[in-house]
């Protein structure tokens, strides 16, 4: 194994990989629907990396020092056969982490195989109880009730981990933090609260928009008190928090307020073979030549290589920046 790390000395330890760039909602946040409506195109499915193509990637990133794999979307959920996948990058020297971030619709079906077949950790998107808001926040194609039993299924099986992701827009959905802690503070589920970012440039993302971390963590200790607690490892995304007089976490992931660029150890491969190296990227690293021409000695040297130069630090210079490039959409590459 040869480790290596970028200009800012940031190893690679997790990649994030799409493998559907279609999702079964239309979040306003991600993929609002008057810009994604019926007639978009997607990918079509031999534009998409197989399953063996996908193994062939993580083994080369392996071989780098990433030991955790997240499989994303889109809706990760929609892709036939999820479990195979797992159970093929499970096998892969060095990989001991899978995990698996979904919208949780169609997941209480499918998780007893995904968990056979050697899922670790799930991340389920919940930005609210309330029924109605939910469903209007999902595009109006959510269903609440089956995505709360989900994460209840979750919670009951034997993953190591089941974290509830809530994008919290000020005016929008800022007055669900209390219930949803409430729902979930004396349980194995750990809520984490995540600054509206500017992914991409179709999500009509304003600074006005942004509840901060420290606003809401206010919200919250107006009614608990919380103390935070040290990182489970270095360059972990989520500040930890724990309750005083509960047993639940929570999590802040503070891009806007707090960014972490610093510790970033994650890369992103996106359904169709493109490598990007931050999720605010504008610049696409296309591997599927190499991938389906089986030239594995250069894919290597070109995956070496795009980290090794990678510089990026978008959220730390985001207000200094006067680039107006367009950016990657979250549905390509995940959060």
């Amino acid at each position: 194994m040869k480790n290596i790390t970028d200009k800012l000395s940031r190893p690679i330890k997790d990649l994030r990989i799409s493998v559907m760039d279609t999702c079964n909602y239309r979040c306003p946040y991600c993929m609002p629907a008057d810009k994604f409506d019926d007639d978009y195109q997607f990918l079509k499915k031999e534009q998409r990396l197989g399953f063996s193509e996908i193994e062939k990637v993580v083994k080369v990133f392996a071989g780098f020092g990433v030991n955790k794999i997240r499989l994303t979307g889109g809706e990760p959920l929609l892709r036939r056969d999820l479990d195979r996948l797992i159970k093929f990058l499970k096998r892969i020297d060095g990989i001991n982490d899978i995990a698996l971030t979904t919208n949780g619709q169609l997941l209480q079906r499918q998780l007893p195989k995904l968990i056979e077949a050697g899922l670790d950790r799930i991340n389920i998107s919940l930005d609210t109880i309330d029924e109605d808001l939910y469903y209007k926040m999902s595009g109006k194609r959510g269903k609440l009730s089956v995505v709360l039993d989900a994460i209840d299924a979750a919670s009951e099986s034997s993953l190591k981990s089941v974290k509830l992701n809530c994008v919290v827009q000020k005016g929008v959905n800022d007055d669900q933090i209390i219930p949803l802690l409430e729902r979930y503070q004396d349980t194995n589920v750990v809520v984490r609260f995540i600054e509206f970012m500017d992914v991409g440039t179709k999500n009509g993302w304003t600074k006005e928009e942004v509840i901060d971390f420290n606003d809401i963590v206010q919200i919250i200790e107006n009614k608990w008190k919380i103390s935070p607690v040290e990182p489970n490892y270095i360059g972990e995304v989520a500040s930890r928090y724990k309750y005083d007089n509960h047993q639940g976490e929570i999590g802040f992931i503070t891009s806007i307020s707090k960014p972490f660029c610093r510790t970033c150890s994650r890369a992103r491969l996106s359904a169709d073979g493109k490598l990007y190296t931050c999720l605010f990227a504008h610049q696409e690293h296309d591997l599927m030549p190499l991938i389906r021409n089986n030239k594995d000695e250069e894919l290597a040297q070109i995956i070496a290589s795009i980290w090794q130069n990678r510089d990026d630090r978008y959220s730390e210079i985001r207000n200094q920046s006067k680039d107006n490039k367009e950016r990657i959409e979250m549905y390509m590459i995940g959060g």
